[in-house]
């Protein structure tokens, strides 16, 4: 089912779709950075964690050591 356009509607159609191609191409932009900074955001955040979790684990085991080390003075 093709339909014959007139000539002024067809020069439309395609004025129309000059100027909404870039349009969509900026959205689809938007949407990649969006995702790439939504996965940046979510490897800080892990790595954020797993440098407090080591940071915690390294202090603890400081202080069990002082305290292992004053007993065998005592």
């Amino acid at each position: 089912m093709t339909e014959k356009y007139s000539l002024s509607r067809q020069k439309a159609e395609i004025a129309f779709n000059a100027i909404q191609t870039p349009f969509f191409s900026k959205a689809e932009a938007v949407e990649e950075l969006a995702a790439i900074n939504e996965s940046r955001d979510a490897k800080t955040q892990r790595l954020r964690e797993a440098r407090l979790a080591k940071k915690m684990e390294d202090s603890a085991s400081a202080t069990s050591a002082l305290l292992a080390k004053r007993a065998a003075a005592r």
